[in-house]
């Protein structure tokens, strides 16, 4: 590999196959003065990929609203980080992980909940919770049922392994994700105001240290497979996927937060995308400084590896760390009671140059900020999608349902809206004994020790809407997971995103892009939650079709005391039942034009985010007035299935309501803003006065069964047992282990 000259290189244009333009090796050979060789033009490639440089999509995200005065930390670090009062703060980031999870779906999801934990404990925290969102084709495939079956045994492992509580997440379904799904992961941590750290490499003359296992071939290239179109299974990608080991990340957690009260440590940064290249030129890029690396220390699990394979590993639970010149030891002591290797293996140069040697001669030699902070930026072409204008101009119209109560169970069946118990069975969401709402709700909450406070976390994106109008269905993304958060009793104070997209040199999608980051911004600045950090996947294509857009939103709120903690299930008989908004003929989208056309059409719901911030600021009002007794919004399937939802946790309590109009509206269709929520009798009019659009429709009753009733008829009247056995085993059927 060494021996292959900058002049093969340029002839042969070896460049292209890894992953440069002849645009971007020619501003490489500028940047340099001269040819690149083999390892400089494999660094540029890596760190000039879509995954690690945001090269398209970085002039849309300087779109999003990043500051409020409890951010302490935006867009920019290992993880964004919110205070939460009494000197705590909260670290969080979402990351995907989805072509190596199309190509070895256990280790791509299992290394994907590994590279986000050490996102935040790198900078100061305590990982406390995880979450996920993930997307799969429809499991009527051998394949979808493979990919979903392992990417859940992959992120249980490894977070159950860490004995970090997995505590919800969503998972949706749809054709589009066939070839490629999307596996998001999401990590939540506590850190103590004056333990946060930053990934520097400032102090000329400290020293470099590498921290964790030891360095192997595994996952060499990985920033650009990812920044490249996979489909199929994809076998040749498959050393692309880097093999994680969590007994190692569970000791190198504790050694980090122990390392970080020292006032030797200089800066500290998770070895992630593009692995020692990534962490060693950011670090030095955002202190304005260099750095010079001896690769001869780095610790090897492999006999000769070249300089191109140890600066593009990735080598799993890694990290990288600066300390004061003179007391390294004392960080590597840390380290080593630890039982994690750790090694000396660079220091801070004045130079802002990126040089690494190699048995005593300079293998590469780069300018830090080429790397960083100058990587190429490109202003792509948008166009709107063929699509757009003539699905705006369809009618509304409702269709046509015969059989409310045959409906209701065939929706209660679909992937989508059926019982995810299956899946998150597998997650220990009871580990560190701080749950307090485990997976199943609208939003997970966890308590924070020695406080009377808990955070609500949720992971939300209806992607059909994206698709069909991709301004309004960002909105309706923040605003989903805004109202999952005040359902469950808290104040929503700021978002993370991961952005899956198809390819974004096709104009169509790169527009959709465009677009619902507009609707994102807009939303998080109206309904005042800023986003502090996120992760941007592109090239997710299947069967040479882009996926739907679907930027996951993943939020996090604060109960001022856990008094507040709303559930999203009926408490008892005799309480009044209220629907919060207006339901309209809306079903561009919606889980009954998916049962009824197999496709998705029209317009997607209105949404106006001022009505949507007046409803959860009144809702958490009487929230936080002991009024409400549950809450629960109305998402996939509308009314009929978010009533059927709030029943399921009992099969002892059951529900009479009302509904006016028509039937189908009414039952079905996904108008949003759109809240359930239960009062006692004695507080109605306390209730009422408070929240503004709420009308009761009806009561918890004590027989277990679900009653509607329209026009002075019973349009359904089911057993709750019957239907909760449906909602909950149709997974289960689905991936065939009901015998």
């Amino acid at each position: 590999m060494m021996n292959i000259t900058p002049e093969q290189i340029e002839r042969d244009q070896l460049y292209k196959e890894m992953g440069l333009t002849t645009e971007e090796y020619e501003m490489a050979k500028r940047v340099l003065n001269r040819l690149p060789n083999y390892t400089e033009t494999g660094i540029f490639s890596v760190m000039w990929s879509e995954h690690c440089s945001y090269k398209t999509s970085k002039p849309l995200l300087k779109k999003f609203p990043t500051k409020a005065p409890h951010v302490l930390q935006g867009p920019g670090e290992g993880a964004g980080v919110i205070d939460i009062g009494n000197n705590k703060a909260v670290v969080f980031k979402l990351e995907s992980h989805n072509s190596p999870s199309a190509v070895e779906p256990f280790e791509g999801a299992a290394t994907g909940v590994g590279g986000i934990v050490r996102d935040v404990f790198s900078m100061g925290a305590k990982p406390i919770a995880l979450m996920n969102s993930l997307r799969f084709g429809n499991l009527n495939t051998e394949r979808s049922r493979h990919l979903l079956t392992e990417v859940a045994r992959g992120i249980a492992h490894y977070g159950n392994t860490l004995e970090v509580p997995t505590v919800g997440g969503e998972i949706q379904f749809d054709d589009c994700y066939e070839e490629n799904p999307l596996v998001n992961a999401m990590c939540i941590g506590l850190l103590e105001h004056e333990d946060m750290q930053k990934g520097i490499a400032s102090g000329v003359g400290n020293v470099v240290i590498y921290a964790g296992r030891d360095t192997g071939k595994d996952g060499i290239h990985g920033a650009t497979f990812s920044s490249d179109v996979v489909e199929g299974d994809a076998k040749a990608n498959t050393s692309a996927v880097a093999i994680g080991d969590p007994h190692i990340e569970k000791r190198l957690i504790d050694a980090c937060l122990e390392v970080i009260h020292s006032d030797a440590l200089i800066g500290m940064q998770d070895m992630g995308a593009a692995g020692l290249t990534s962490s060693a030129s950011e670090m030095a890029s955002a202190a304005g400084t260099g750095i010079e690396m001896n690769l001869d220390l780095v610790p090897q699990r492999e006999k000769n590896m070249s300089a191109y394979e140890l600066m593009l590993s990735e080598s799993q639970e890694r990290m990288l760390l600066v300390a004061e010149q003179g007391r390294e030891e004392e960080i590597i002591a840390v380290f080593k009671k630890h039982d994690i290797e750790a090694a000396a293996i660079g220091r801070v140069i004045e130079e802002k140059q990126f040089r690494i040697k190699q048995h005593g001669e300079i293998q590469a030699e780069i300018p830090v900020d080429a790397l960083a902070e100058d990587s190429p930026v490109y202003h792509l072409p948008t166009k709107e999608a063929a699509y757009f204008a003539s699905y705006q101009q369809m009618e509304s119209n409702v269709p046509q349902v015969a059989d409310y109560a045959q409906m209701l169970k065939q929706l209660l069946q679909q992937p989508t809206i059926a019982s995810k118990e299956w899946v998150y069975e597998q997650y220990d969401a009871k580990a560190q004994g701080n749950t307090i709402v485990a997976p199943g709700s609208d939003a997970a909450v966890v308590k924070i020790e020695g406080t009377d406070t808990s955070i609500a976390i949720t992971t939300d994106c209806n992607a059909r809407y994206i698709y069909l109008d991709p301004e309004t269905g960002g909105k309706i993304a923040v605003a989903e997971a805004a109202r999952n958060i005040v359902c469950s009793g808290a104040k929503p104070l700021a978002l993370t995103d991961g952005l899956n997209y198809g390819n974004p040199t096709d104009p169509e999608v790169f527009w959709q892009m465009d677009k619902s980051i507009d609707g994102i911004s807009e939303a998080a600045k109206v309904l005042e939650t800023p986003v502090i950090s996120g992760n941007v996947s592109m090239y997710n294509q299947s069967k040479g079709e882009a996926i739907f857009p679907t930027p996951i939103i993943g939020m996090v709120g604060v109960h001022e005391t856990v008094a507040h903690i709303t559930p999203n299930h009926f408490q008892a008989p005799g309480d009044v039942i209220y629907l919060i908004g207006e339901t309209k003929p809306e079903f561009g989208g919606s889980e009954l034009q998916n049962i009824i056309d197999g496709t998705y059409t029209g317009k997607a719901p209105e949404i106006d985010l001022q009505v949507e911030a007046k409803r959860l600021q009144q809702l958490l009002q009487a929230i936080q007035e002991g009024i409400v007794q549950s809450a629960h919004d109305i998402a996939e399937g509308g009314l009929a299935v978010a009533l059927a939802e709030s029943v399921f946790e009992s099969n002892e309590l059951g529900l009479e309501v009302y509904v006016d109009g028509d039937a189908t509206v009414a039952l079905f269709s996904e108008s949003q803003s759109r809240i359930i929520v239960t009062v006692k009798e004695e507080k109605q009019e306390q209730f009422e006065k408070m929240v503004e659009a709420a009308t009761a429709i009806g009561s918890v009753t004590s027989d277990g069964r679900y009653v509607v009733k329209a026009r002075h008829s019973t349009i359904i009247e089911e057993d709750v047992q019957q239907l909760n056995d449906t909602w909950r085993k149709a997974i289960p059927r689905a991936l065939k282990l009901n015998k």
